[in-house]
């Protein structure tokens, strides 16, 4: 097959060119007018942007257990609508969590037939299973996710300092690598609780101050142990001087931060709207221009969605009981898109963020680039083109969204994955993702 673009992101930049793809992996990557031999299929995109598929490492798919909130078949659908081709499954929220190797079984076993999309999976780090660690480890998860506050379900709970010691040990044996949901249970504790619809009091309830203490004890025992860690959906941008700095010390530390971080804020939340809650928050206006100056500069890694879905009836009117989680799968590309144009960022920034980086982070080496050898994996985007987020056209199991009625820029026209149209306008065409392990894509 070739595949030719006006607009192909590759690591040296967005160029006219040609790619050539054999047995479902890239083979070369040509001029724009290479002479086109007889017999191949073209896919020509004209002036429509031809991405490598996005890679997502932060997806909550809830499968089995709490389908009804979300599942393989339609998360796995929703992703490839978005451009994403690859996403890792976060351990809890499923019943059972992936906290030993035979709950892993259980997930890989109901996500097999249902993956639209290359599938893996992290495992978790809960009190009393350190001894399970190594054995995730050796059946193929990539990493291993743990919670420094409490994480909302009861069969996942936080690890304390001892408990967070002894796992991130651990792991440092093999070196594996630990993600965590930073939060400090102290700060969270001593703060205001949220109740009621308004969305300023739940702000106070998840203070910047929690993010920043959680976050400078894990470089500290990051520093100590020689272990590589990774900190989830960054929100406050306080921390960032802190990494950074650890960063420059050689402390084996990388951060993401989330689309609805990027693009939403706090004085925009309208009170009871808690389609708009996730943990931590949404904040400042003032807070989201320092994010994205940690994209531009490197301190801040990738964007991955976080997508945390939930019944409708979950989502009730107060700040304080309603679930925590936006569901962004399908929408994280032109969402981002949309906010990185305006501030002057072209769209090898965003397959940065969003595809290589996440790629890099769990070691797939065989994605989030368009270069000879890589999986033939490719989202077409029309970056120009605009629509309105109606939640009926979303692929998510439930249609809540924080983005609905939201014009925004770039419209997926189509996904492949190995070198097979599995969208076409946001439509599947077919089912053809793998379940993938640690260094085996």
């Amino acid at each position: 097959m070739l595949f030719r673009s006006r607009r192909v992101v590759t690591p040296e930049g967005v160029r006219p060119a040609v790619v050539a793809v054999r047995e479902g992996r890239i083979d070369s990557v040509l001029p724009h007018d290479t002479p086109l031999p007889d017999g191949p299929q073209l896919v020509d995109c004209g002036k429509d942007a031809l991405l490598p598929g996005l890679v997502d490492t932060h997806v909550h798919v809830n499968d089995p257990g709490r389908t009804e909130w979300e599942g393989f078949w339609t998360a796995t659908r929703a992703a490839a609508a978005g451009g994403i081709t690859t996403l890792l499954d976060m351990p809890l929220n499923s019943l059972p969590p992936t906290t030993t190797s035979e709950h892993l079984d259980v997930k890989r076993a109901v996500a097999a037939d249902k993956a639209h999309v290359d599938t893996g999976f992290w495992g978790g780090a809960i009190p009393g299973n350190v001894g399970e660690l190594r054995g995730l480890h050796e059946a193929g998860v990539f990493g291993f996710k743990c919670f420094l506050s409490p994480s909302g379900v009861e069969e996942f709970p936080e690890l304390d300092a001892a408990q967070l010691r002894a796992a991130l040990t651990e792991i440092a044996g093999f070196d594996g690598l630990l993600i965590v949901h930073a939060e400090d249970p102290h700060h969270l504790a001593e703060a205001p609780p949220a109740s009621g619809g308004a969305y300023a009091g739940f702000l106070a309830s998840r203070p910047r101050a929690a993010e920043n203490e959680a976050i400078a004890r894990l470089i500290d025992l990051a520093r100590e142990l020689d272990a590589r860690v990774h900190v989830l959906h960054l929100s406050s941008s306080d921390a960032l001087p802190m990494l950074a700095e650890a960063r420059r010390e050689g402390v084996r530390i990388t951060v993401e931060t989330c689309p609805h971080f990027l693009t939403l804020t706090a004085e925009e939340v309208p009170d009871g709207a808690t389609e708009f809650k996730c943990c931590p928050p949404i904040r400042e206006r003032a807070n989201q221009d320092a994010l994205w100056a940690a994209l531009a500069d490197g301190t801040v890694d990738c964007v991955v969605s976080d997508h945390s879905p939930c019944t409708a009836d979950l989502k009730t009117a107060d700040f304080g009981q309603a679930w925590g989680g936006i569901s962004s799968l399908q929408l994280g590309l032109p969402v981002v898109w949309t906010a990185a144009r305006a501030r002057g960022h072209d769209l090898a920034d965003v397959v940065r963020w969003m595809s290589t980086a996440p790629a890099a982070l769990a070691g797939l080496t065989a994605k989030g680039a368009i270069a000879p050898g890589m999986d033939a994996d490719f989202a077409v985007l029309a970056p120009e083109e605009t629509f309105t987020v109606d939640p009926d056209h979303l692929h998510h199991r439930n249609r809540v969204t924080a983005y609905a009625g939201r014009t925004l820029h770039g419209v997926v026209r189509s996904s492949w994955l190995r070198g097979q149209r599995i969208t076409d306008h946001g439509r599947a065409i077919g089912r053809s993702g793998r379940l993938i392990e640690r260094n085996s894509a």
